[in-house]
């Protein structure tokens, strides 16, 4: 008897195994992608420009800069008090593939019958120094705050 409860248990190790690695797996291929890339640092105020010089703020707002979009605009805020900082992968995905991940709030207005997002490519209009810049201040214009909870505070 104890020989079958050895083979189950080396079965069940076996089988441990394989449902890690399936499980595993393809998350490390998911991430494979993203591995060893970077960009350089970007500057704040060049972002801030850069936002302005392709006129983003006529259809997405930040607090300090004018409004330019008309009163039917498709207005999308950017930056805030926020529970999520957005990754600076997401940024960089947001301005050079906007169809990528539209937000469900926005996706009567924001989208075209197509589905894909109505906001123009900027791929070509920019450098790779300018979309850097861009990510930079667009990141720098997020402020996390610890989300609400029912919890009672232990202090």
């Amino acid at each position: 008897m104890s020989g079958k409860i050895k083979k189950f248990g080396k079965l069940s190790n076996y089988l441990l195994v394989f449902i890690l690695l399936c499980g595993v797996l393809p998350i490390v291929s998911c991430n494979e992608q993203a591995r060893g890339f970077a960009l350089p640092e970007g500057d704040i105020e060049k972002g801030k420009v850069t936002y302005k010089r392709l006129a983003c703020n006529e259809c997405h707002s930040i607090s300090g800069i004018d409004w330019k979009g008309e009163s039917d605009s498709l207005n999308i805020a950017l930056g805030g008090k926020v529970t999520i900082q957005k990754s600076y992968g997401e940024l960089v995905s947001s301005v050079i593939n906007p169809s990528h991940k539209i937000a469900r709030r926005y996706k009567k207005q924001a989208v075209t019958e197509e589905e894909l997002s109505k906001m123009k490519n900027y791929n070509e209009a920019m450098t790779v120094q300018e979309l850097v810049d861009l990510v930079t201040f667009l990141q720098s214009e997020y402020d996390i705050k610890s989300p609400l909870t029912d919890y009672y505070p232990y202090y």
